[in-house]
């Protein structure tokens, strides 16, 4: 396994959990910033700039890898997220960030079925044990209020969750021959674009001149922290990391994110949600954890196999 590594396998799995930290934190900026920029706009301007950004910092890179494999799979990359992004975005409008933060994250449950339509690898029972709890999990996180029915905000989440589960999984199988980082950066001008396009037609523009100071703050906070310094993190770290146990560790942002959303938002945690809370991180822990304990000896090969690179 060493020679697959340029940095121990240990650093990859950090720089997953420190994204996850990052965007814990990106679902009360963005509850915030929204005031100011609607939806696509918001992915749109915070895409472009983030691609920018890495264009200049990684600009030799980016040229070496002008062939149209890299810009097919950039582009792959690029629609996934934005459709993740976009339906998460769309879904904060109208929920809260903790609840946000949860539902986003039933892509971890997802992402062994995903990849399992991906490689033919049969998901477990665990996984499917996990299905059960995390549905049960999104009940009571979902329809803790009022109303019994699934809210608007809550099912838009969810559907990105499912868009963030693909693009992991594809992210996984685009970048294992190429640089990661320059997938990053293709995915980012093709999701800004897709951004300002569906914005131009759809939204109001943006009163750049009339927004306060603050809400740029809050952009150049998604911008560099949660876009170019997390997502660098999470797709350079999912050449050399399983997707289940990266999945894994990426589900701590909505750990993060409802403490976030307590301390700077003020939500205030039900026992429903609180519920739903512990159910959909079992079911993240079952889902994923569990499947890779036995037989280590086989698991190691297996992964070792799934993510050989070329050198």
């Amino acid at each position: 396994m060493s020679r697959l590594h340029p940095l121990p396998p240990a650093v990859y799995k950090l720089m997953c959990a420190a994204a996850a930290l990052i965007w814990g934190s990106s679902f009360v900026v963005m509850k915030d910033t929204m005031d100011a920029f609607e939806p696509s706009w918001l992915i749109g301007l915070r895409f472009l700039a983030t691609a920018l950004i890495l264009t200049v910092v990684f600009a030799k890179r980016v040229r070496r890898a002008l062939d149209p494999g890299t810009l097919r799979a950039g582009a792959i990359l690029g629609v996934l997220i934005f459709a993740a992004y976009w339906t998460q975005t769309v879904g904060l409008n109208f929920t809260t960030p903790g609840k946000n933060a949860f539902l986003t994250d039933i892509y971890c449950v997802l992402v062994p079925f995903m990849f399992w339509f991906a490689t033919r690898r049969r998901p477990t029972r665990y996984n499917l044990i996990a299905a059960v709890l995390c549905i049960t999990g999104v009940g009571f996180v979902s329809l803790s209020g009022d109303q019994f029915a699934v809210g608007f905000g809550d099912l838009m989440t969810i559907v990105g969750g499912f868009f963030f589960g693909a693009h992991i999984v594809a992210t996984a199988v685009l970048a294992r021959e190429r640089d990661a980082v320059v997938l990053t950066v293709y995915q980012f001008w093709v999701s800004g674009a897709l951004g300002v396009l569906v914005g131009a037609f759809t939204e109001p523009a943006p009163e750049l001149a009339a927004i306060p100071l603050p809400y740029y703050a809050n952009m150049a906070y998604l911008v560099i922290m949660c876009t170019c310094v997390a997502m660098v993190c999470q797709n350079v770290a999912l050449k050399y990391v399983h997707p289940a146990q990266a999945a894994l560790l990426l589900s701590l942002e909505s750990i993060f994110g409802v403490a976030f959303s307590v301390v700077l938002y003020g939500e205030a945690l039900t026992v429903p949600l609180v519920a739903g809370f512990v159910l959909i991180f079992a079911a993240i822990v079952l889902s994923e954890a569990f499947p890779l304990r036995k037989p280590p000896e086989k698991i190691d090969a297996s992964i070792a196999d799934d993510l050989s690179v070329q050198e």
